[in-house]
């Protein structure tokens, strides 16, 4: 019935869509302006540059637009006599006097110059939107959102369109947690993804780009899309930045330096900061513990869970950008992070007989340290051919990340005369990534545009594992312990050609991904290379209802190998009744996406809105399976990742952005999907029994979220966001709903150089994961909240550089190969 009411509704969205798209387009006696804008001496297209179209000898703007990511305008306008103005931040401005436009016209290329007088001037102009809404993807401004002030990298995604991040830090697009993530334009193939987004502060980010359905020109890998994380980089000619420090409740705080220094020639930037980060978190599971045979109750156990973290580093990005030619551009990065902190996890258990009579209580402490380097070198080298869009693009970078932690575990039952035991567990991981890419465009006659391009991933990972024991001080046996060897080698092509016909452009495109991946247990000397070669067709179709608004039909195949922590053999034993490990056997997951899309732009308003299908093949699960071994009366289970048969997903997700005045903005975001999971899963136990769990299950699940702007007097801003996550039904229980509200105010200080910011999130202290667990001889009920309230105060001063000019200075060019917003994957 849910899923009837579901169609019902998607079906009425969609058929006033239809309706009005049915309609014939606004402004038909009219005619064209067109043009392209460019730097005047880089050549790259100034997107967002404003063309106000006026009446001679009137100041009245009868017409307007901005620039494209590729710098392209188009503005309808009635036949006539026109004064045509094109500006940008920063620039000079160019002004047409008197053209007369008698029917479609192309005033061609348009440079524009930087204005050294402005530069030195302090004027706060109109900023960009936190969000920007685009047919293929959205683009998330950090710069504009004072609540992740002091923060990392996933406070910055939980405010994200699309994306969602739970307490423990994992990260979905669109509920689907087969999500890759890039940094710059590179893939980020962390272990331990949650715990490397946290490594890196916020204040560092520029912006964050989604794409849901990504074309032949990305890497295939990522069934939900692609997150591209783009760090900060200056632009401004001379020298500039901006300089942060910050403090917050629990103790926390940090400091960092933005800055640049630019010349027509060469363009030296620099990110870089120290953070020192504490977290207080809590958990409870109440379990009760049956016969699995008779279900019957043989008791009853309490578990609560205390956590206190700390995380303190430094990290930077610096490098070198040569303007070689007017047209040729070669870029130099070093990034380097040093990280390190410690992890203690309080377990209490309270067990209870049938009755519910106290009998115990148990205490497991587990105290932890980690240390992590990073290094990574980037080069870029990028040719124009011309300022039409003819180029080539060359990338190359090579990485490490050296990581260990250790963690000494007391377990002691109060009062019973039996000694503690003690654990050691000791987790060392190298990684080495090299990355090789070629990216070709040439623009052809009528708007047509073909590309292709190389790319290979080299990427070998040393994992090692143990639990030991503190009478031998030997590791307790392979079910805990093991040593990881992972060895990929992706080497991918691709080429595509899009076109426009009328009011229709068209985009189609091919991938070919050969790889090979060898994972070797070498404890249990447990050896398997896999070796696949896909193709991965894309194509778009879009049509412009009107010059405001659009529609798009698009399809893409993608697979998600398996990474992180879902390979990673390493067994969580802060709890030795609850335990959960990766699962190095996974095969690689198929999706075929399909997305309907509708774009509408109003005055006030811009509205995005998709429908959308998946079907995926040997998809990722965790599922809990009962080990057979028990502590008292206690069953020891594991959750792991495992390969299910089929997922089949159905969706629907809307983005506005409002501004009712300008003082006040308002953006928000809401999904909800349908996912239907088919498939058994079969395992033995620790104790040799065949178990057979039935894991078929459809669920309905939806979040949503608000973000508001608004000015106050005496110039002070304040932010208000509020996020809710629905419940919904799993394989083996349910996940309760939460929701979680965040809030900040700022204000510009010292004639506007400077800006204080007081953020609070989790105002309530509401972000629990709750969930609900039926298993033959285990019910249980959990709450986990990885961390509790905080309050920052942020303090940053900018150098020689207006507000606004951070939005302007977003870098065109990168080791990435990142150019007015896209990047090539």
């Amino acid at each position: 019935m849910k899923k009837i009411k579901f169609a019902i509704v998607i079906l009425f969205l969609f058929s006033g869509l239809w309706n009005y798209a049915q309609q014939p387009p606004s402004g038909q006696n009219k005619v064209k302006v067109t043009g392209k804008v460019l730097e005047k001496v880089t050549k790259q297209p100034l997107e967002y540059a404003t063309v106000s179209i006026t009446k001679t000898n009137e100041n009245k703007v009868i017409a307007g637009g901005i620039t494209n990511p590729k710098g392209e305008f188009e503005v309808a306008v009635a036949p006539g006599t026109y004064d045509i103005k094109i500006e940008f931040i920063s620039f000079k401005s160019t002004e047409i006097k008197g053209k007369n436009i008698s029917g479609d016209t192309n005033l061609g290329v348009v440079n524009l110059s930087e204005d050294a007088a402005q530069l030195n001037e302090v004027v706060v102009r109109a900023e960009k939107s936190t969000v920007e809404i685009k047919l293929d993807k959205k683009v998330y401004n950090v710069g504009q959102d004072m609540i992740v002030k002091g923060g990392t990298v996933s406070d910055v995604l939980e405010n994200v369109p699309s994306v969602s991040v739970d307490v423990e830090g994992n990260v979905s697009l669109r509920g689907n947690e087969n999500v890759r993530i890039f940094i710059d334009g590179r893939p980020s193939n962390a272990l331990n993804m949650a715990e490397a987004l946290r490594q890196i502060p916020a204040d560092a980010i520029d912006k964050v780009e989604v794409i849901t359905n990504p074309s032949a020109r990305y890497d295939a890998e990522g069934g939900a899309g692609i997150l591209n994380i783009v760090l900060k980089k200056g632009k401004n000619l001379g020298f500039n930045g901006s300089f942060i420090v910050s403090g917050g409740i629990p103790e926390t705080y940090g400091a960092s330096a933005n800055l640049n220094f630019k010349t027509e020639k060469v363009n030296f930037f620099t990110s870089t900061g120290y953070d020192y980060r504490t977290s207080e978190g809590a958990g409870i599971t109440n379990s009760v513990n049956l016969n699995k045979d008779t279900k019957q109750i043989i008791g009853y156990t309490d578990e609560d869970k205390k956590t206190e973290r700390l995380r303190k580093g430094i990290s930077t990005k610096t490098g070198l950008e040569w303007t070689i030619a007017p047209n040729t551009f070669w870029t130099n990065a070093i990034s380097y992070r040093d990280n390190s902190g410690s992890n203690n996890d309080l377990v209490n258990y309270n067990s209870f007989d049938p009755n519910r009579v106290f009998t115990s209580t148990r205490y497991r402490l587990s105290e932890g340290d980690d240390t992590g380097r990073d290094f990574e070198y980037s080069s870029n080298f990028l040719k124009n051919f011309d300022d039409k869009g003819h180029k080539l693009t060359l990338d190359f970078s090579y990485s490490t990340d050296k990581d260990s932690d250790n963690a000494y575990i007391t377990d002691e039952t109060i009062a019973s005369g039996e000694p503690a035991t003690i654990d050691e567990t000791f987790n060392s991981q190298k990684q080495e990534q090299l990355q090789l890419q070629a990216d070709y465009v040439l623009p052809l006659k009528n708007g047509g545009q073909f590309e292709a391009g190389y790319k290979g991933n080299f990427n070998y990972m040393d994992n090692m594992y143990s639990v030991n024991t503190d009478d031998q001080g030997n590791p307790i046996d392979g079910y805990l312990s093991n040593t990881l060897e992972y060895n990929e080698r992706i080497n991918s092509f691709y080429t595509q050609y899009g076109f426009k016909v009328n009011k229709f452009s068209y985009l189609f495109g091919l991938r070919w991904e050969d790889t090979v991946i060898d994972v070797n247990l070498l404890d249990t000397q447990n050896y398997n290379t896999k070796k696949y070669n896909n193709f991965f067709p894309s194509a778009f179709v879009n049509y412009e209802l009107s010059d405001e608004s659009s529609v798009s039909l698009s399809y893409s195949k993608r697979l998600s190998r398996p990474r992180g922590r879902f390979l990673n053999p390493a067994t969580n034993y802060s709890s030795n009744i609850n335990l959960f490990r990766g699962n190095p056997d996974l095969d690689p997951s198929f999706t075929d996406k399909f997305d309907l899309g509708y774009l509408k732009r109003w005055e006030k308003v811009t509205f995005s809105t998709s429908m959308f299908y998946e079907y995926t093949t040997d998809v990722f699960s965790f599922v809990r399976s009962e080990t057979g071994q028990f502590v008292g009366n206690n069953p020891v289970v594991l959750s792991s990742p495992i390969n299910l048969a089929k997922e089949q997903q159905f969706g629907f997700e809307f983005t506005l952005n409002y501004t009712p005045f300008k003082i006040w903005k308002i953006n928000s975001s809401f999904n909800l999907s349908d996912v239907k999971t088919t498939g058994n899963y079969v395992y033995e136990n620790t104790q040799g029994e065949e178990i057979i769990t039935n894991l078929n299950n459809e669920t309905f699940s939806w979040f949503g979220r608000v973000n508001s702007r608004l000015s106050l007097p005496y110039k002070i801003d304040w932010q208000l966001s509020g996020m809710y996550f629905g419940p919904r039904n799993t394989a083996q229980g349910k996940s309760l709903g939460n929701y979680v509200v965040n809030t900040a105010f700022s204000k510009d200080v010292l004639k506007d150089k400077a800006t204080i910011a007081l953020n609070v999130s989790d105002l309530f202290n509401s972000r629990k994961m709750k969930n609900e667990t039926n298993l033959s001889s285990v019910n249980s009920y959990s709450e986990f909240q990885w961390r509790k309230r905080q309050i920052n105060l942020s303090f940053t001063y900018r150098l020689n550089m207006k507000k606004t000019d951070r939005d302007k200075n977003a870098p065109k060019n990168n080791g990435g190969g990142e150019e007015g917003g896209e990047f090539q994957g």
